[in-house]
């Protein structure tokens, strides 16, 4: 590479995940260069260790990144953000370098719970009454004003981590419902106190070019039963437009993607359709992929080129997913093995080959080992067992995910306590969803 080929900038590419590799692949498929920014916000985003080709700097912030860009003589064509955590830091180099881009006057609304809240409210998007904490005490006072039951989060937490239901007065003394440390082992200063909303919850994915919306499915988080539940993941599988909530949850997102200044690239909103009449609620919203299976199975299963289509709409071109046909041969869904029991040690996880030749099961991971101690699954940092299901129709494949549960069982020697204290995440792991 020599100063001044056209380059594309690539923010905190995961170095622990497909993504980042898929990012890079595809840039260079479409004749660029890869330039990585390295900003310290994301610990799965990391420098190389061992020389390779590849080029990339170490940025503190976006002022320190267009500083840098200049001294290399680097001639930027595109910003495309990698990483949910700088998603900001991306779009505010774009800005500078006036490239594509999602608003900048808008990041910290579309990574912060308390401010996403703020400004959908503010946007006329349907968001549960809520109120920002900075005191546990606070979370019993503000959950008293809403009404039970509310849902409490930390604001800049993924993966449902640092969420709980609190369904009345009573749960308010009990130590494991306001979680005091983020994923890091790092003290929390605040938290959001919202209404639960009851219903059917599901999570969108779009794709956007120069502010045209083009949504490529929506996903169903099934439960087991009507109880609340703080974390959605258990069966989930694509719906179509013959689904009741389709249209109205479509109409929605699109609302919610121009209220959000999100104009180019990727975006993953989860919704509920609450019980009360036609209302759709709001509940997260990322200008990125979502962090589950989908995108993989939309490389196998459909026309679409996920990571490709992603960097032409930061380049600011119009890309086949926002007009096109997007081909889906399947109905695509993905099961999640949970320990909702107790806490303990992992004897065994039963199953697994059984789990593996089921037809339409692929991508099966596992997330413990013998020996290892399991908590209980309140988050996507670490599920016991969970596989991608594809099928010809929506019935084969909830017929398959039934199959699965039927096959894995997960054998848990019990804790003869709760443990205190919460899992964190071990350094270089990075959690997005």
């Amino acid at each position: 590479m020599e100063p001044r080929d056209p380059v594309i900038l690539l923010i905190d590419p995961p170095t622990a995940t497909e993504t980042g590799r898929a990012y890079k692949n595809a840039i260079r498929d479409l004749g660029f260069d890869v330039v990585s920014l390295f900003t310290g916000l994301s610990t799965g985003a990391k420098p190389p260790t061992e020389p390779n080709d590849e080029r990339w700097l170490e940025v503190s912030d976006a002022d320190d990144a267009i500083r840098q860009i200049r001294a290399a003589e680097f001639d930027p064509q595109a910003v495309v953000p990698a990483n949910g955590t700088s998603l900001h830091v991306g779009d505010e180099i774009a800005a500078r370098l006036a490239l594509p881009g999602n608003d900048p006057a808008l990041g910290l609304a579309r990574r912060n719970k308390a401010a996403m809240r703020t400004r959908a409210a503010r946007a006329g998007v349907r968001v549960p009454e809520f109120r920002l904490v900075h005191s546990v005490g606070e979370v019993a006072e503000a959950a008293r004003e809403i009404g039970f039951p509310v849902i409490v989060k930390q604001t800049m937490a993924t993966g449902s981590y640092g969420v709980s239901v609190i369904s009345d007065a009573a749960a308010l003394g009990e130590p494991d419902k306001v979680w005091a440390v983020d994923m890091l082992g790092r003290p929390v200063t605040e938290w959001l106190v919202e209404r639960y909303i009851r219903g059917q919850e599901y999570a969108v994915n779009f794709y956007s070019a120069d502010g045209v919306h083009r949504m490529v499915d929506i996903w169903e988080y099934r439960r087991p039963d009507g109880r609340d539940y703080d974390f959605p993941l258990w069966d989930i599988i694509q719906i179509g437009d013959d689904h009741p909530d389709y249209v109205r949850v479509e109409k929605f997102v699109r609302q919610t993607l121009d209220a959000f200044g999100i104009r180019q690239g990727p975006s993953h909103i989860e919704v509920k359709c609450g019980g009360d009449g036609d209302d759709v609620y709001l509940i997260e919203l990322a200008a990125r992929f979502s962090g589950g299976p989908a995108v993989e199975m939309w490389t196998r299963h459909s026309d679409l080129r996920p990571f490709h289509d992603a960097v032409e709409c930061y380049l600011g071109r119009r890309p086949h997913v926002i007009d096109g046909d997007h081909g889906f041969r399947s109905v695509l869904g993905s099961v999640v093995i949970r320990n909702d029991d107790s806490p303990g040690t992992l004897v065994a996880i039963h199953g697994l080959d059984e789990l593996s030749g089921l037809p339409g099961v692929a991508d099966v991971e596992v997330g413990f080992r013998p020996g290892d101690h399991v908590p209980i699954t309140q988050n996507n940092l670490r599920l016991p067992v969970s596989a991608s299901v594809h099928g010809p129709d929506r019935t084969t494949v909830l017929r398959t995910i039934a199959m699965a549960r039927e096959k894995v069982r997960l054998e848990i020697a019990p804790d003869s306590a709760y443990p205190a204290d919460r899992a964190t995440v071990a350094p270089g792991v990075d959690v997005e969803g």
